[in-house]
């Protein structure tokens, strides 16, 4: 696939890495970022850290040597020579030191690799277009709704969009008895909470007692939960990459080899699941998966880049799962991958996410925002 030109005021563009978040995969963003900035072409970009740390302080790290000596699962401290930063409404991408009115960095384009709330969910997003500046992956809109399991079955659901059977709850709901939740979904079932991902909170229950202590443990990340029904079948994920005219990339297989893929399966355990890319399924369940993946970024109004996962059942039935607006980007990330094996190299398909934001924004740009007067 032929990447654009990416069009420069100067020789480099400076793109903001902004990591960590006030989420509970904090520690996953900063593995993500670590693999952005080291495919980076430095001939194109000049690259700016900017941590967020778990109070939701923002801080322009100067050292990039900072984010090579975090391992795996750790945070990273504050280093004494960082600043803390503000990003402004209407500064263009201009970041100015708290207490002082001076800019000290001019970004031209934001790659927000946060996960889950404060990050993923759209409330990062719209501080980004408040500050009139390009940033990577979908907007407001599609980051909130792919960020809410609920309302994303919702939509899905309406759209004839096959998903499996499951039931939501908030916090001031009475608490669900296991037993009539048992005779609606089945057993085993999943409890999750509804605005988080990587499987952060979520648990695997065959009885009572681990019914509400999973309750519990879903209620201390989100307010509102879903109880999902068990389905019996193969994990398939697809990339999806575009704008207008999405695509979607080779489909992989996750196959856990814990009860199911956790988060620790995902990201702490390099044996916690085996990958296969291509998956084993044949050209037309291939050709089924792309499409519905596309029609889930659109139907949830997908910018940029999205994850989209499913089951294949062995009656061959494909029920979507959920998607993901900001996958990670970890040297063991499925959406990377696929895409390699797509034929778009991880720093190319960096680069194809940088065009993609600037090409969004420069649409955007082109709309009307004031209603012509009538003298």
């Amino acid at each position: 696939m032929v990447i654009e030109r990416i069009p420069m005021d100067r020789n480099k563009l400076k793109i903001g890495i902004l990591f960590g978040g006030k989420s509970a995969e904090h520690e996953i963003s900063i593995q993500s970022a670590k693999n952005i900035m080291e495919a980076l072409d430095p001939s194109k970009y000049d690259v700016v850290l900017i941590h967020i740390d778990k109070n939701g302080r923002w801080q322009s790290i100067p050292d990039r040597q900072r984010l090579d000596e975090v391992k795996t699962g750790m945070s990273i401290s504050t280093p004494e020579n960082s600043t803390q930063v503000v990003l402004p409404p209407q500064s263009s991408g201009n970041m100015f030191p708290v207490g002082n009115n001076m800019a000290n960095e001019k970004i031209d384009v934001i790659f927000p690799i946060l996960h889950g709330p404060f990050g993923e969910d759209g409330t990062v997003q719209g501080l980004l277009k408040l500050a009139d500046l390009p940033f990577v992956g979908p907007g407001v809109l599609g980051s909130a709704v792919g960020m809410d399991k609920d309302i994303m079955k919702r939509l899905l659901r309406d759209a004839a969009i096959p998903i499996g059977d499951y039931l939501a709850f908030r916090k001031t709901d009475p608490f669900p008895e296991f037993e009539t939740i048992a005779e609606k979904l089945g057993l085993p079932l999943f409890v999750k909470p509804a605005n988080l991902g990587s499987s952060v909170g979520i648990s695997r229950v065959q009885t009572k007692d681990e019914f509400e202590k999973a309750l519990q443990l879903a209620y201390s990340f989100d307010r509102k939960i879903v109880i999902e029904a068990n389905i019996i079948g193969r994990e398939i994920e697809c990339g999806v990459l575009g704008n207008e005219k999405p695509i979607a990339s080779i489909p992989g297989e996750i196959i856990p080899s814990h009860a199911f893929y956790s988060y620790e399966a995902k990201y702490l355990d390099e044996k916690g699941a085996q990958i296969e890319i291509p998956a084993r399924i044949s050209e037309e369940q291939t050709q089924k998966i792309q499409e519905l993946a596309i029609r889930v970024f659109e139907v949830l109004e997908c910018e940029g880049l999205s994850r989209v996962d499913f089951f294949l059942t062995d009656q061959g039935d494909i029920f979507v799962n959920e998607i993901n607006t900001m996958p990670g980007f970890t040297a063991i990330s499925m959406y990377p991958k696929m895409w390699e094996y797509s034929g778009i190299s991880y720093a190319n398909l960096i680069d194809r996410l940088i065009q993609l934001a600037i090409d969004r924004f420069q649409q955007e740009k082109l709309l009307v925002s004031n209603y012509p007067s009538s003298s």
